[in-house]
């Protein structure tokens, strides 16, 4: 058997080598946590992890509401809650300064409370709002670099998929972390608002208002539209914090909810139903894959004694926790720009989650933190996942130049968004904390 040390340098590097050259994150991190254990330990270990590990994984009670949030997502969109939702949000500020895109803002926002997933977020909207702020004069880079960026925010309003992953690897209530998402979601948003109407009142040409007249009658009447996900986010969020049910029985609930509204709205057929459970297996497996991996990678991590030894070492330096935090976030970003926030998570977690809350961060409010940081590498280049969403799912013409500059100034937003939540924690733990 080699050293710890030998196998760590020669492990890190087949993992680097392996998505260097596209092989999926999941497998990658899997492959080379099983050959870590094989080299350091002995082939009896590394087996006995690939016979345990998937069924133990995908058998676990709480790592079930990943694919009941997905479907819950799915059935919204078919539904055509977006669609409602964008038209509401279109009506009542579609007259102001940079109001298209502060109406997509508000209604990605929202849809975030039934989605959960960024992609799906950005792919919607895409291709609903694109055609549309383009038909009325926007800016193609501000339109892409606000849907895109938009899109971010099913990461931190819950029901978040990237906070239950964070939970399951850390060990901390699911049912916290979704209440802990919520006002750094809306403070996100709200930031947003704000920075596209200065933009758009310091830069008319970008955004210009439309020649459109909207009756008050209409503004109101629109808001009928809304009543699907104010259903859900109730149902869902309003009884897991009030202690009606955990987050697993929250997404089964959740999931039937949006199913009665398709059939309320009449748009259940067997067809639609196979092609979202379909949808639905496709991305839950997807997520399962990498998870799997990521614990297969995370045993051999603990099993060496390298997450000890790390943590020993970067504790024993004695730095201010500030500067731990910076490296935590330096990781993250730099991370971001290669891969997806999931596999982020599965990879640095096993490692760092000790070490920040060895020098006292609070677990709850860091998993935050790490949302926000993964929000903000999803729109970095040169691999911001939403972007090359937007750029692949336009109606309208785009290049990822163009999606990159728009989301250039929504960058610096979520930075500041990120300052107020590291300067004020009290912003992320005020409803965790007034939970029983």
């Amino acid at each position: 058997m080699l050293d710890v040390s030998t196998t760590g340098v020669l492990v890190g590097i087949l993992l680097v080598v392996l998505l260097a050259v596209g092989v999926h994150i999941g497998v990658a991190l899997g492959l080379t946590g099983f050959l870590g254990i094989l080299l350091a330990i002995n082939p009896q270990a590394a087996l006995a992890q690939l016979a345990t590990v998937p069924f133990s994984t995908t058998n676990s009670f709480t790592l079930a509401v990943i694919p009941l949030f997905i479907l819950m997502g799915a059935l919204a969109t078919q539904a055509g809650l977006t669609t409602d939702l964008y038209r509401a949000a279109y009506n009542w500020l579609g007259r102001l300064a940079g109001g298209l895109a502060m109406a997509t803002t508000l209604a990605s926002a929202a849809f975030g409370a039934a989605c959960g997933s960024t992609v799906v977020n950005a792919a919607v909207f895409t291709k609903m709002a694109m055609p549309e702020m383009t038909r009325f004069g926007y800016d193609k880079r501000l339109s892409a670099g606000c849907i895109a960026a938009s899109g971010t925010l099913a990461s931190l309003i819950p029901p978040s998929i990237l906070m239950i992953v964070y939970a399951i690897i850390t060990e901390q209530s699911v049912a916290r972390l979704l209440v802990a998402g919520l006002v750094p979601g809306l403070l996100s948003a709200t930031i947003y608002l704000l920075g596209i109407y200065a933009l758009a009142k310091a830069r008319p040409d970008l955004a210009p208002i439309p020649d459109v007249t909207i009756t008050r009658a209409e503004r109101w009447r629109s808001l009928r539209g809304v009543w699907g996900i104010t259903f859900l986010f109730v149902l869902v969020i309003g009884g897991i914090y009030a202690g009606f049910f955990v987050p697993t029985y929250a997404g089964a609930v959740g999931a039937f909810g949006a199913f009665l509204i398709v059939a309320f709205r009449g748009r259940l057929g067997g067809r639609m139903l196979v092609e979202t459970f379909k949808d639905a297996g496709v991305t839950t497996c997807t997520i399962f894959i990498i998870v799997i991996g990521g614990i297969i990678f995370a045993r051999f991590l603990t099993y060496t004694g390298l997450v000890g030894d790390v943590s020993e070492w970067m504790l024993a330096l004695q730095l201010p926790p500030l500067a731990y935090l910076a490296g935590f976030a330096v990781l993250y970003l730099l991370l971001g720009m290669l891969i997806d926030p999931i596999a982020i998570m599965v990879m640095t977690l096993p490692v760092m989650f000790p070490i920040m809350t060895g020098v006292g961060y609070d677990p709850i409010w860091l998993g935050v933190i790490s949302i926000k940081l993964a929000e903000i590498s999803l729109i970095t280049p040169p691999v911001g996942l939403n972007v090359y969403v937007v750029r692949s799912a336009s109606p309208v013409p785009l290049t990822l130049e163009q999606v990159f500059a728009g989301v250039s100034v929504f960058l610096v937003l979520d930075v500041l968004t990120l300052a107020l939540l590291i300067a004020f924690p009290s912003i992320v733990l005020v409803l965790p904390n007034m939970m029983g």
